[in-house]
């Protein structure tokens, strides 16, 4: 019997729901991401280094990607940008993407566990479906949400309550999986648990310091291997202060 079969709900507050962010939390897409969106900014004269495409859209909507650039280039004509951007991107997807390791374990030990679980994510649904199409894993999961479904995506809360409110979870009994900075402040602003993840080949170069960042905005704790997830170990940083 292993320590996740020995959890019971009088020393464990077993989670009512576990939200995962889809963009280097379940596919690895950030690098195809990031650098289309890199070539797609260079086409309407904004040219930006790849790292500085990170930090400034790493975890933001297409609309919130595009309020900003057009800051950056208001004289440029920005109508079809993200159709320009996606035809790029959906055929790299289609070609290369591949889900994080350690994904589909994940979800066998969850489910197995009867954990529900779902995406939300700030992409949209349709480069969602067409993600995990790519990957084989369109029947893992009944429950997608996009920020294109709520009048504020990250990191305001909109997008976590709005799952939580739908499969009917209270905040307080979700936990939250995230990449970026802006999904751990959405996480705890909605009233819920976040936990970190740095296992995204985008963040390969800056892994240690982006593990501070997600600790800074109130990560419970920073893991790097999807491997690493089990109940037991949720139920071991649920009772832990935060690191910061």
């Amino acid at each position: 019997m292993t320590a996740d079969e020995n959890l019971t709900d009088q020393n464990y507050m077993f989670p009512g729901l576990l939200i995962l962010d889809f963009d280097g939390v379940v596919a690895d897409s950030e690098i195809i991401s990031l650098s289309t969106l890199q070539s797609a900014l260079c086409a309407h004269g904004v040219d930006l280094q790849l790292y500085e495409v990170r930090c400034r859209f790493l975890g933001k909507s297409i609309k919130q990607i595009k309020k900003e650039v057009q800051t950056l280039r208001p004289d440029a004509n920005w109508d079809g940008f993200d159709k320009h951007w996606h035809a790029i991107l959906f055929d790299r997807f289609r070609n290369e993407l591949a889900p994080l390791p350690g994904l589909v374990p994940l979800l066998d030990r969850i489910e197995a566990r009867g954990l529900p679980h779902c995406i939300a994510s700030s992409s949209g649904l349709e480069r969602i479906g067409v993600a995990l199409g790519a990957m084989g894993l369109g029947a893992r999961f009944s429950h997608v949400f996009s920020a294109e479904q709520v009048s504020h995506g990250k990191p305001a809360p909109d997008l976590f309550l709005h799952a939580a409110k739908t499969i009917g979870v209270p905040p307080e009994r979700c936990l939250v999986l995230e990449d970026s900075p802006h999904g751990i402040k959405a996480a705890k602003s909605a009233g819920m648990q976040a936990f970190g993840f740095v296992g995204g080949a985008h963040l390969e170069d800056v892994r240690a310091d982006h593990r501070d960042l997600l600790l800074q905005q109130g990560a419970r704790a920073v893991v790097e291997h999807l491997s690493e997830i089990t109940l037991d170990w949720i139920s071991a940083r649920q009772k832990m202060p935060n690191a910061y």
